[in-house]
């Protein structure tokens, strides 16, 4: 470089008391009119697994005002897998050397006496080569080529530059950032808002640092106070709280011990590497929670210059970054899916070894019948990574049914139709095209049916669908019976019929036949049989109602009114002139006399009569000559040949007898009429019937 003497001197004068190296003094330093040069490499590419790679496949490094370089730093700025992922020059580079630093993933290029020529460096670039140890390597590496020492990310084109600091405040790192440059780059202190941030900014740095985060404003209220992210809230709470964008801090932190308001990363081997925890300003006197630096952020701030100090490439670990199982019902293939970041899916049916069945993101499986794990690998370049995913093909077992058909039951009958599933919802259908099932269950009864039917069956497992299939319902025709009432007189036999020729009787009285005689029971039934193979039953039942032959055993007579009782009970019709039929038994006559009681059977099974005398006493008489009620007589007592009615004053005098020859009294006695008043009576009708005792009154 030019002012070589200025840079001498500035070492000298720097070097030991601030830690600072040549080149970031350089890069602090770098002079006004020296042109940046512009680096260009290209060499995105797929890493086959145990070999090496070169990282880039062209390079080009453009400078108006210099022919060469001091350094050129090549480092693995994300996906960097620590003891694993390696950095070597090969060829033949006889002005070249090479210091690789295993934490912070760099490859130095510089000269070994004097300054490499553009050229050179070129050369050297283009033969650098990556490797990893890793059996089965992932993700994306990120190569940075800078002409700085500064960490350079790609992926949003910062620089980062840990200044090594003994003891420097948070106040005074962050003084110390801002008027820092780097190419003209305003520096801040760092504001780290990515997982790759953290970790080129903190686990590939070589020791702990400030960084801009405080909550000195507001207590918990974590925000960066530098950069262009000057403002923003990126932590709320203490070590359980949570973050609106990105944070990164240590277990337990922050823990606010003893007023902590700003953010370090942690000293190497303190809990996560690259994370953060919170100090106070000056943090202590030594230790890990001593302050040992600071980290410097380039890039973002307004008018920075558009710098191509700083060239990137990729190289990716070729996977597989999604797959989808597939399954099936039954017996067959299934379709599986695999996407590798390569663009090429080899498939194994093993995770090591195995054959080789097919390449492609869409991979139709052998035929299978059982649940079986295929392997997915990525393929790149002819490399086969060895890393295999496995993708599973499930079989779904169909579901199998046990049934009976044809199935054979009787016609207007309801039964049940049984059918087993080995697994899932049984649907029955109406036909082999319907797409509604009229029912679901293994038990279907059926529908008073009087035909021959095919219902259809299926069983559904979770998607997964039996063979649809038929079911055959045979319907046998059953005896034609209806129950039967018969009327019958007492005494009657009838031939009772079952009907339904040449089939299988049993009556209830265990008789086989056709028919059978009635022997006085009052119920029968019999079941008839069709003939095999329907054997249909059907049962009759025949009730046998009895109609009593009526038989009147008394008539009881109450002044006018007449009861006709019988001998049975019955749905009996009574009159007493055998022309005019009632149901009631009961009637009024209009005066005593000779009467014949008539009893009858409405079903003509039977008839009785009987004569009978009503007799009438009156209540008084009226002995005036006016040819209405003169005489007191006993209506009826002339039915009876013997009847004698005695007739006795209120003073027990017997004033006369009545009967056959002076059936009635006027009223008098001795020829002498007798006075208004009551009058007693004893009446004896009969020889076997009991006396008859009253009273009534004569009025003139």
């Amino acid at each position: 470089m030019k002012n070589s003497i200025l840079l001498f001197w500035l070492i000298l004068l720097f070097g030991s008391n601030r830690g600072h190296s040549a080149a970031q003094i350089i890069a602090l330093q770098q002079p006004v009119s020296n042109v940046a040069p512009t680096l260009i490499a290209t060499g995105n590419q797929t890493y086959c697994p145990g070999t090496s790679m070169k990282i880039v496949t062209s390079m080009t490094i453009t400078d108006p005002d210099d022919s060469g370089i001091d350094a050129i730093y090549i480092q693995i700025s994300s996906g960097y897998a620590l003891g694993e992922d390696l950095l070597t020059l090969t060829g033949t580079h006889p002005n070249i050397s090479t210091s690789w630093n295993a934490t912070t993933g760099t490859l130095t290029l510089s000269g070994i006496t004097v300054q490499p020529s553009h050229t050179e460096l070129i050369a050297a670039i283009e033969d650098i080569e990556f490797s990893s140890s890793a059996t089965n390597p992932t993700g994306v590496r990120n190569f940075s080529i800078t002409v700085g020492q500064a960490n350079y990310l790609p992926s949003n084109g910062h620089y980062y530059l840990y200044i090594p600091n003994i003891g420097i405040t948070w106040s005074a790192a962050k003084v110390a950032a801002q008027n820092s440059t780097y190419y003209g780059l305003q520096g801040y202190l760092a504001t780290i808002t990515s997982a790759e941030e953290a970790q080129i900014a903190g686990e590939q740095t070589t020791g702990a640092g400030w960084i801009g985060g405080s909550d000195e404003q507001t207590e918990s209220v974590w925000k960066w106070m530098t950069g262009p992210e000057n403002g923003t809230t990126f932590w709320n709470g203490n070590f359980n709280g949570s973050t609106p964008n990105y944070a990164f801090w240590n277990n337990g932190e922050p823990n606010n011990a003893g007023d902590e308001d700003y953010a370090h990363i942690t000293a190497p081997g303190v809990g996560i590497p690259g994370s953060w925890n919170d100090l106070s300003n000056t943090g202590e006197s030594g230790g890990d929670y001593q302050p040992k630096g600071y980290i410097v952020e380039y890039g973002g701030m307004p008018g920075d210059p558009i710098l191509n100090i700083s060239t990137s490439t990729t190289i990716t670990m070729a996977s597989i970054t999604s797959s989808t199982n597939g399954s099936r019902c039954g017996s067959g293939t299934a379709i599986l899916q695999a996407i590798s970041n390569t663009g090429t899916v080899n498939w194994y049916d093993a995770p090591i070894g195995g054959n080789f069945l097919g390449n492609g993101n869409s991979f139709t499986t052998p035929i299978i019948s059982a649940t079986t794990v295929f392997y997915a690998a990525a393929f790149s370049n002819g490399c086969v990574t060895n890393s295999r995913v496995a993708v599973t093909a499930s079989v779904i077992p169909k579901p199998q049914l046990t049934y009976t058909t044809p199935y054979t039951i009787c016609e207007e009958s309801q039964e049940i139709i049984q059918v087993q599933t080995t697994s899932g919802i049984l649907n029955w259908y109406e036909s082999l095209t319907d797409n509604t099932p009229f029912f679901s269950g293994t038990n279907f009864s059926t529908n008073n049916l009087s035909q021959n039917t095919t219902f259809f069956i299926e069983a559904n497992f979770n998607g997964c669908l039996s063979d649809r299939t038929a079911i055959d319902i045979q319907v046998f025709p059953a005896p034609i019976l209806a129950d039967e009432t018969i009327e019958l007189c007492e005494g009657e036999t009838i031939l009772l019929d079952a009907g339904n020729p040449n089939m299988i009787y049993l009556w209830s009285n265990g008789a086989t036949g056709q028919h059978i005689n009635s022997d006085g029971q009052t119920n029968y039934s019999v079941t008839v049989t069709t003939p095999a193979p329907g054997s249909c039953a059907k049962t009759k039942n025949f009730t046998l109602i009895y109609h009593p032959d009526p038989i009147i055993s008394t008539v009881i007579t109450n002044d006018l009114e007449v009861t006709i009782q019988t001998v049975q009970t019955g749905n009996f019709q009574y009159s007493l002139d055998g022309i005019h039929y009632q149901n009631a038994n009961t009637f009024t006559v209009t005066e005593g006399g000779l009467y014949t009681a008539y009893v009858k059977e409405p079903n003509q099974c039977g008839e009785d009569q009987k004569p009978f005398v009503v007799i009438s006493i009156p209540a008084f008489f009226t002995p005036n000559n006016d040819g209405i009620n003169d005489r007191w007589h006993i209506k009826g007592m002339s039915y009876f040949n013997n009847a004698e009615v005695k007739i006795f004053d209120r003073f027990g005098k017997l004033i006369t007898v009545l009967n056959s020859s002076n059936p009635s009294w006027d009223g008098t006695y001795n020829g002498q009429l007798l006075p208004s008043t009551d009058y007693w009576f004893v009446a004896k009708l009969e020889g076997l019937m009991p006396e008859t005792r009253g009273h009534f009154s004569m009025k003139r």
